[in-house]
């Protein structure tokens, strides 16, 4: 691979304008095909197998046009002091919102009068409307959104008091900003890693390229494909991050062979042979880690795992393609200026080809500069001589910030997760207040009572268990038009995301199981809080076998790079390591509120279901690439015939401050959405901040040097079965080596030895002849 990769950087570099302008058509093109697509909708939400989805099914074909998975949304008044909303003129008000409302979208589907739906607190204080609508919240369009904003201007102009609640409201986050911050300190740290502007522009430039193709693709396909308006927010978050990573990679390697004193061509060449190796393979863990997002079953998950790998995966040749050719456009710009000068020595030569006393000072300021030890290397040396210290108090510090994980609670955050200025948030403590907070999460229980004798006596039956379970209210079925099915409004006493509602849910499910084997009637649970429910535990139960297969397939990808079965194992273990101790810092200030007040969170409660199989996608497609960057440099230099202990100071040397830089980068570009208003989003960018922060340097730059330094020898081990049986793919370039070196001495040339410093240009020109 390392050899094809060679030709394929050094025919980049010579036909950059051909290939630069291959990519500004492609973005173009996809650019139009955005422009010119449709505007996107939602993906249709469901969870297949689950009890809550087949409810809604049923639902469906039972009650044509009641649009039971549509949006909703509630009114909530509150009366001034001292007044009812049952007075002459607070109910004229409230009367005539509902008949706005009734009239002001075709997309509203039913709006439920609260004198007439018995929606009036006891103390005749507080009102709600009810408005269901016949599509999803992200189907409803600006001017219904509208409508519904205006409703409750007037009566408040009356003193009442009026919020508005439910999912109507709901948009997605807007990420722009945090987007913009992200790369605005990318740019920051890119600078200061490079100290040179062109390299430091050059991962932003490919990555924004790689982002806007990939998402523009995403946005063209999405009403063909069902792709949905959330799939493009996970796309650009990881092609944002890989593409900077892997630009940086291989713009780091070219600048070191530069140093080195390699021709311009032969040093990117090179650098996509041997850095770009572990692009490819820290990608394809990441497209692994994307795709395996199908064994959830999750249709809208499996789209945007795939949409996601589509866009990681044109990072990728951009990389290995575009990124050269950008670097010959570049020239010796790349290099800051006084390693720019040195360069310009390196390449004076007289006509005989000889090399001229400034190459010797070049090389011999080279040299010295290696001699130097780094701030990557003093730390692997430190390492090296405290190995066992050092990866007990990184495994101990992890294991103690993991505790918290033990106590994970999954669930989907309600409006009482909104910040307290939000008027969602407002409606659901005025509704908490007057009701109870069982009525932010109403129930609807479904009766199919086609295997009934009977179905109105087992509608009475199923009413009267959900009243001895203890519920705050159950409504009169309602049965469709055949009388073979009926609805059951039930409200809980407590919360929707509380342990007390889930245990409701399963109490009437229990409960239906009874019914259905005296009457024949079938009992399903269904409604957003019971979706969430079902959701959250579907989550729950692909967790496990998504990290099997993940871990396990990149652990045999890893196999194949090292050629070595301890490296992985250790690669492997030491990321389950770092997302447990992710895991751990998220529930301690999400779920039990430690420094809390310091990311802004308002309300505790269970941690958003999603999130944990999200972070593993995408930390783990990050770990690895860390992992292999970090890593192969080693490989590299163990053999080439470098000692194990001086193998690892050596890619610590060369890896160390473009990994940090890489993390740093990510942390920021996640760090940005701790900022959102929106609960889940900020506990999206929290967890993924401190996931990269522990894998990076505590896992990757810490404990991972300890265990190779006391494996020695032995973590570079590999049975001589499974060795013949493993492909050689060169990741380290040893076979690329071996042709640069061998090449010009078969033709009695002293000028291809990488010893004397020579750069080797008539043996490559044999190589990458076609």
């Amino acid at each position: 691979m390392a050899t094809f990769l060679y030709k394929l950087g050094r025919l980049t570099f010579r036909r950059r304008r051909f290939v630069a302008l291959i990519w500004v058509a492609l973005l173009a093109l996809a650019g139009f095909g955005a422009a010119s697509a449709s505007t996107a909708t939602s993906s249709s939400f469901s969870i297949p197998g689950t009890e809550a989805q087949r409810a809604f099914d049923l639902l469906e074909q039972r009650f044509p046009g009641a649009s039971a998975d549509g949006a909703t949304a509630r009114v909530v008044f509150k009366a001034p002091e001292g007044e009812k909303v049952t007075d002459a003129a607070n109910k004229g008000e409230i009367t005539g919102i509902v008949k706005e409302l009734r009239s002001g979208s075709d997309q509203v589907a039913q709006v439920a009068d609260p004198f007439e739906a018995q929606a009036v607190s006891q103390d005749g204080s507080t009102a709600y409307i009810s408005v269901s609508y016949k599509v999803n919240s992200m189907e409803l369009t600006d001017q219904t959104r509208d409508v519904l904003e205006e409703a409750g201007k007037d009566a408040q102009g009356s003193g009442m008091k009026v919020e508005i609640g439910g999912d109507a409201l709901q948009v997605m986050p807007h990420t722009g900003t945090a987007e913009i911050i992200g790369v605005v300190i990318a740019a920051i740290v890119l600078v200061i890693t490079f100290g040179s502007l062109i390299a430091a522009g050059l991962p932003l430039v490919t990555a924004l390229i790689g982002v806007g193709i990939g998402v523009s693709l995403i946005t063209a396909l999405a009403n063909v494909l069902d792709l949905g308006s959330t799939t493009p927010i996970l796309a650009s978050m990881i092609g944002l991050a890989v593409g900077i990573d892997y630009a940086l990679f291989i713009v780091s390697r070219y600048r070191a062979e530069l140093a080195d004193g390699r021709e311009r061509e032969d040093a990117a060449g090179r650098a996509v042979g041997t850095a770009g190796s572990a692009v490819v393979f820290a990608g394809l863990t990441v497209v692994i880690a994307l795709v395996g997002l199908a064994v959830v079953n999750i249709p809208m998950l499996t789209k945007m795992g795939f949409a996601a790998a589509g866009t990681v995966a044109i990072a990728v040749v951009i990389a290995l393609t575009l990124v050269p050719a950008l670097l010959g456009f570049a020239g010796k710009r790349v290099m800051g200026r006084k390693a720019r000068k040195g360069a310009e020595a390196a390449e004076s030569t007289d006509a005989k080809g000889a090399k001229t006393p400034s190459l010797d000072k070049a090389k011999d300021t080279a040299k010295g500069a290696d001699a130097k030890p780094n701030m990557g290397t003093r730390w692997a040396r430190f390492v090296l001589r405290r190995p066992v210290w050092v990866m007990l108090v990184g495994i101990l510090g992890l294991g103690v910030i993991a505790v918290p994980a033990a106590s994970l609670e999954m669930g989907l955050p309600d409006d009482g997760a909104q910040p307290k200025s939000t008027t969602q948030r407002q409606a659901y403590d005025m509704l908490s207040d007057g009701f109870g907070p069982g009525f932010n999460g109403p129930l609807m229980v479904v009766m199919d009572g086609k295997g009934s004798s009977d179905p109105k006596a087992a509608a009475e039956r199923v009413s009267k268990e959900i009243e001895s379970i203890g519920v705050v209210a159950v409504t009169p079925a309602q049965f469709n038009k055949a009388g073979d099915t009926a609805m059951i409004t039930v409200i809980p006493k407590d919360r929707p995301s509380s342990h007390a509602t889930e245990e409701v849910v399963h109490d009437i499910r229990d409960a239906g199981e009874d019914i259905k084997a005296d009457t024949g009637a079938e009992v399903l649970v269904t409604g957003a809080t019971a979706m969430n429910i079902d959701f959250s535990q579907k989550m729950n139960d692909a967790l496990m076998p998504y990290l099997a297969l993940v871990v396990g397939l990149a652990f045999l990808l890893l196999m194949l790079v090292f050629r070595s079965i301890l490296v992985p194992l250790k690669a492997a273990l030491g990321f389950l390591l770092s997302v447990i101790a992710a895991l751990g810092a998220v529930v301690a200030v999400f779920q039990w509120g430690w420094l809390g007040s310091l990311f802004g969170v308002e309300q505790t409660g269970p941690i958003m279901s999603m999130m944990p199989i999200f972070m593993v996608g995408v930390v783990f497609g990050l770990a690895m690439d860390y992992e292999v960057f970090l890593v192969t440099r080693m490989r590299e230099a163990y053999v080439h015939g470098e000692s194990p202990g001086q193998a690892i100071v050596t890619g610590f040397q060369h890896g160390a401050r473009v990994v940090t830089a890489a993390a740093v980068i990510m942390m920021a570009v996640f760090a940005g959405f701790i900022g959102s208003s929106e609960q889940m989003v900020k506990m999206i960018g929290f967890s993924l901040a401190v996931a990269v922060l522990f894998d990076a340097f505590v896992v990757r730059m810490a404990i991972v040097p300890a265990v190779l330094a006391l494996l020695g020898r032995k973590a570079w081990w590999l049975p001589r079965w499974l060795d013949r049986a493993l492909p050689n793919v060169d990741v380290e370039g040893e076979k690329l080596q071996k042709q640069l070196t061998e090449g010009p001495a078969a033709s009695g040339s002293d000028s291809g030895s990488d010893s004397d410093g020579g750069d080797g240009h008539g043996g490559e020109r044999e190589l990458v002849r076609v």
